[in-house]
């Protein structure tokens, strides 16, 4: 099968993608909160970010290198933190940190995963990076870490943008429970979508595998789409990070940065990089675009800043890097191309992202990440 003349873009694997999940796994991985307005308008805001052509540069070979946390990179994007990932196609988190480690991309493995930090340990390339929930007790926020760096997470990565459980309507009408229960209704829609249902079969229906350690029993009284991560976790504060940061001897990245106050004080505070992000549009309607956001956060910091949000393609990774962020990181995309592709989707998706950067940099006559134009805005 030829993989470029069939999915030649994301939004094709998104489409193969799916016609081959459930409708409550679908739901879960494509929705927002609310009426997803966040999520149209980082669309809409990249849509509107120009970048202008340059012509009479000659024949050039295009460097897609660039340095981040002091290493350097051959490709400028990785793999965000996805919750649950394994729902989305069974075995996901060893498959994604796997193909990582060979295209030596950096994955990043989320608190509320279906796989835990030793199930992932024997396939983590080394580039792995480990996404915090901030768990209220201090004996758990130890053990978590301990368990991450011996595991071989070299990155700590702390989202703060989830300060308390969102909404997610579409995921409630699909639905779907955390962790899941197969209802009839479920059943049916499994019925449906046989290779996952097969995949599935053979490992087993997922849940949260780093929490079983430190699960309770008190989880009836929460909303359908929360799940027991909402007992351990807390919001944190700035003390919070300060402890992180004096617990953790590795690079220390703080996740879901609007604005750029918060970025100043988070260099005062010793993080190493800025992740700007709202959260693809899941926890809050009314937040603006990431793009809207990230110049102000770029002019408060000297910190490396990592991006996400709305990237759809390598233009969009451009877009951003224009606008400021040192770094692109999308957590979507690569399930919908492991969704649509199997492993194969993950290698496949790498090559699409390449070679949109390359064309798009042609037409820009950028030899190198560092050379792009200032953006512009369309009216």
């Amino acid at each position: 099968m030829d993989l470029n003349s069939r999915y030649p873009a994301l939004s094709d694997l998104r489409t193969r993608a799916q016609q081959r999940i459930p409708k409550f796994v679908w739901e879960y991985l494509d929705s927002g909160t609310g009426d997803e307005a966040t999520r149209r308008r980082n669309r809409t805001a990249l849509n509107r970010v120009g970048l202008l052509p340059s012509i009479l540069h000659g024949e050039f070979e295009t460097d897609l290198s660039t340095n981040l946390l002091g290493q350097q990179r051959a490709l400028p994007f990785g793999i965000a933190p996805v919750g649950m990932s394994g729902l989305m196609w069974p075995d996901a988190e060893r498959n994604l940190a796997q193909g990582a480690a060979r295209l030596n991309l950096p994955y990043t493995l989320s608190t509320v995963a279906a796989a835990s930090p030793e199930d992932v340990a024997p396939v983590l390339g080394k580039d792995a990076w480990f996404q915090m929930y901030p768990p209220r007790d201090e004996g758990i926020r130890k053990d978590m870490l301990d368990r991450a760096r011996a595991a071989g997470f070299k990155t700590l990565v702390l989202t703060v943008d989830v300060p308390v459980a969102s909404r997610r309507e579409r995921q409630t009408r699909s639905g779907i429970t955390n962790p899941p229960r197969l209802t009839p209704r479920l059943m049916a829609q499994i019925a449906m979508r046989p290779a996952w249902a097969m995949a599935m079969a053979r490992k087993g229906m997922p849940h949260m595998r780093m929490l079983d350690a430190y699960a309770t029993a008190a989880t009836k009284n929460l909303p359908v789409t929360a799940h027991v991560g909402y007992l351990l976790r807390t919001s944190p504060d700035w003390d919070y990070v300060s402890w992180l940061r004096d617990a953790w001897d590795g690079p220390f990245v703080v996740k879901g940065v609007m604005r750029g106050t918060d970025a100043e004080r988070l260099e005062g505070l010793g993080v190493d990089a800025i992740w700007v992000s709202n959260h693809a549009g899941r926890q809050f309607d009314a937040a603006p675009a990431t793009i809207e956001v990230l110049p102000a956060v770029r002019r408060a910091t000297r910190l490396p800043i990592i991006f996400d949000s709305g990237i759809e393609g390598g233009l969009d990774i451009l877009r951003a890097m224009a606008s400021g962020a040192d770094f692109i990181m999308l957590g979507r995309a690569w399930h919908y191309a492991l969704a649509a592709l199997g492993p194969d989707g993950i290698d496949h998706l790498t090559h699409i992202l390449s070679e949109d950067l390359k064309a798009n940099m042609g037409q820009l006559g950028a030899r190198a990440l560092q050379d792009l134009p200032k953006p512009f805005l369309h009216s």
